[in-house]
């Protein structure tokens, strides 16, 4: 089964990178959920939760708002502020 890259990404530091089966998060235009395979994509993002389902289980942090970038199977989530709770740092 394919695979998602995700970097998340607050303004001063990188918070989580590893690999995710699935994405979501909302979007100025509603809820967005990613896929290994999603077309190409940059979105703008509204303060709320994304969710990051890895093979470890589900993953969800907090943002203020930011973008998402998706391309290749890769996904960029950028926002100002991320509240990640209890979401193991950095991976790889």
């Amino acid at each position: 089964m394919s695979a998602l890259h995700v970097e998340l990404v607050a303004a001063d530091r990188q918070v989580w990178e590893g690999e995710a089966q699935q994405v979501s998060a909302r979007s100025v235009d509603g809820e967005l959920g990613i896929l290994p395979g999603h077309s190409p994509l940059l979105g703008v993002l509204v303060a709320g939760e994304v969710r990051i389902k890895t093979g470890g289980g589900a993953q969800t942090v907090t943002i203020d708002g930011g973008f998402l970038s998706v391309d290749n199977d890769r996904v960029v989530i950028v926002a100002e502020h991320v509240d990640a709770g209890n979401l193991a740092t950095t991976t790889g």
